[in-house]
């Protein structure tokens, strides 16, 4: 019974150090995220800028880089949907706390010759990474 008993502590105690290893091996999340929904501003019949308020309070000390994976759909006067996945890069300087990141796009199916209106625009993922590790 002993034995059995040994046995059970040491396997709980060799989980238990694993388990530990495993939380510790996580990568960390993001120090850095999209605030608020993206804003979209029309520049012509089919010129966009999309600009999305990023925080990153923990990025102050040192900053942070990092990518926006974001999902734009949109459609054109003739009916014509599409949508596309972009990647914009943004960088929080040291120092401060938040930081704007703007892309520009042009939607259309014909170079400029339909007036096009962007339906939806989700943040996919944001990814960062600290400044720190970049030195």
């Amino acid at each position: 019974m002993k034995m059995h008993l040994l046995g059970l502590t040491a396997a709980l105690a060799v989980f238990g150090f694993a388990s530990a290893a495993a939380q510790a091996a996580e990568p960390a999340t993001c120090a850095a995220a999209v605030t608020h929904d993206p804003v979209v501003m029309r520049l012509g019949k089919d010129e966009f800028r999309i600009a999305f308020g990023v925080g990153g309070e923990r990025c102050a000390s040192e900053g942070c880089d990092g990518v926006i994976r974001y999902h734009a759909s949109w459609k054109t006067e003739d009916g014509a949907s599409r949508s596309d996945t972009k990647l914009l890069s943004y960088s929080v300087p040291r120092g401060a706390s938040r930081t704007v990141a703007v892309d520009r796009h042009y939607f259309d199916t014909a170079e400029g010759k339909h007036t096009t209106d962007i339906v939806q625009v989700n943040v996919d993922d944001v990814s960062c990474s600290d400044n720190v590790a970049m030195r």
